[in-house]
């Protein structure tokens, strides 16, 4: 992904294939719905060109519409740069997707702009915390700000994920500092839809 996705926003391919990856989410979980293997929602990344087309939200909705998928099943994730980037089109836009139902997550956070103010004016639902303090987790600094990141999203009234969580460890030190939901390689590696397992 590190060479692939630069790669794709700098040819524009980057258009069709979060187009696909839009739609085949949403497909995705009308499928599971379907054999009886419900899934709470499915969130996916989007990249800034993405965002940035005047028809995303559109796009969005058409996407949900067609599979059949009640919007509060879908989060879109961006990252920090992307929601600063033109913070008027960025306001209206997440507003036009939170009224439709859809849940907006900040990826990565921590390791990009971390203006704060943008925090308190954009209707956000999550933060996720950066794989890289989770790593270095044990590091009295990355540990510090993991915890600010809970405390504030808390304060925020924010959900707060940890992405790259690999250790028993590492959830504990999460869980006492009240973060409660994780993603990473401890809990499951990345499978094709077929084998994905609802054992949770």
């Amino acid at each position: 992904p590190v060479e692939f996705i630069p790669l794709a926003e700098d040819t524009r391919l980057i258009l069709p294939i979060g187009a696909w990856v839009l739609t085949e989410a949403c497909r995705q979980i009308k499928a599971w719905d379907e054999q009886g293997r419900a899934i709470d929602h499915v969130a996916i990344n989007v990249s800034s060109r993405q965002f940035r087309q005047a028809g995303f939200v559109q796009q969005v909705s058409q996407a949900l519409a067609d599979a059949g998928v009640a919007a509060e099943r879908l989060v879109i994730e961006l990252t920090e740069g992307c929601v600063i980037e033109n913070i008027e089109d960025t306001i209206a836009k997440m507003q036009a997707l939170q009224i439709m139902g859809v849940r907006i997550s900040i990826d990565d956070f921590g390791i990009g702009y971390s203006s704060l103010s943008y925090l308190k004016s954009l209707p956000l639902s999550q933060l996720k915390i950066d794989q890289s303090f989770i790593r270095h987790i044990a590091d009295q600094n990355a540990a510090v700000i993991v915890e600010t990141i809970i405390m504030m999203a808390n304060s925020l009234g924010l959900n707060v994920i940890a992405e790259g969580v690999e250790n028993q460890e590492q959830v504990d030190f999460l869980k006492a500092k009240g973060c409660l939901a994780y993603q990473g390689f401890y809990f499951g590696q990345p499978v094709v839809a077929d084998q994905f397992e609802f054992d949770c």
